[in-house]
């Protein structure tokens, strides 16, 4: 690790921000370093949608909206990039026309880096892709605690007898074991139901429930502690569908919801994680054809910052070697 020499972004001072390379935050691409810690890889896919499509276009709208991050993080005192080596290994090749092709695909996709010790942070697309992002990671890690940030519970069974959907991802992942029942924890949730049994069904599949409207009344602090408190000492998977916040702070997105939290508050929130061991995450359901100004996407672009630069922290990562880019399972030219 120490041998190694760490490839940043394309600095500002350099290059304009409004040019250059279209990787997240400027980073290098996969093939252009020796070895990778953590890959931000895009997974281009809503066809799992319920109401307005667009997330397959997410990725590449997170990418352009990223392009004002710099290496240094003041929140944490850290710049992520120089820490591990981070880089962009482009989009996933995902079927649009076939939910379980899809799901296969994804999975057999992520557990080509995964199962080398590379993290990932997977730009979506719909929150479907939790699923196989699930799987791969419980290949390596066994049973994980589950953080998920959402307007929505996602444990809803089938949608028109469709039993995988962006709405069905947690129920599968609990009824495969893939999530851990004593440590997972949905955040900000709020909005309709069906029937006040989808609460008691959620929490039977291993979630504690902390509401938006709990946000509104409690101290974020001690909302911070309850969610920290829950996960343990676990390995935990971070996936956020951008819709927990606001659709003042994200309207790009498919299943807005009014009362979510504020950008500042997920920040926060995210921040708290430092230390922990985060093994993975997800960012989905930002569909820039409803997005304005890049709210949604400059929001999903600093929450995957925040990501980074945690996963960055954790010590016992860090003594990763990372997996060769020889056999890159993306192609970005």
């Amino acid at each position: 690790m120490a041998d190694r020499q760490i490839v940043g972004p394309v600095s500002g001072t350099d290059v304009p921000r409004y040019s250059g390379p279209s990787t997240f935050a400027r980073l290098p691409r996969v093939d252009q370093v020796e070895t990778v810690d953590i890959a931000v890889i895009g997974a281009p896919f809503d066809t799992g949608v319920s109401y307005r499509p667009g997330a397959r276009f997410g990725p590449t709208h997170i990418r352009q909206s990223s392009r004002l991050l710099r290496p240094y993080n003041p929140a944490l005192d850290r710049a992520p990039f120089s820490v591990l080596q981070v880089a962009d290994a482009g989009d996933m090749t995902i079927n649009p026309f076939s939910i379980d092709a899809a799901v296969g695909e994804v999975q057999e996709q992520a557990a080509s880096w995964t199962s080398r010790g590379t993290r990932l942070v997977t730009l979506g697309g719909d929150h479907t892709i939790a699923l196989p992002l699930l799987r791969s990671v419980h290949a390596e890690h066994g049973p994980v605690a589950v953080l998920h940030f959402d307007a929505h519970l996602d444990t809803w069974d089938t949608y028109f007898g469709a039993p995988i959907t962006h709405g069905t991802p947690f129920r599968r992942a609990s009824e495969e074991g893939l999530l851990d029942r004593e440590g997972s924890v949905h955040v900000g949730l709020r909005g309709s139901l069906y029937d006040k049994l989808d609460l008691a069904d959620d929490a039977r599949l291993g979630f504690q429930q902390l509401t938006s409207r709990q946000f509104a009344v409690e101290r974020l602090d001690s909302m911070i502690d309850a969610m920290l408190v829950r996960l343990g000492d676990r390995p935990v998977y971070v996936s956020v569908d951008i819709d927990v916040l606001d659709p003042a702070h994200a309207p790009g997105t498919g299943t807005p919801e009014a009362g979510g939290l504020t950008s500042r508050e997920l920040l926060e929130l995210l921040r708290a994680l430092d230390g922990r061991h985060v093994v993975g995450a997800d960012v989905v359901e930002v569909a820039p054809a409803y997005d304005h100004a890049e709210l949604t996407g400059v929001a999903a672009s600093h929450v995957t910052y925040e990501l980074l630069t945690v996963m960055a922290g954790t010590a016992t990562d860090a003594t990763h070697a990372g997996a060769p880019v020889s056999e890159t399972p993306t192609d970005l030219s």
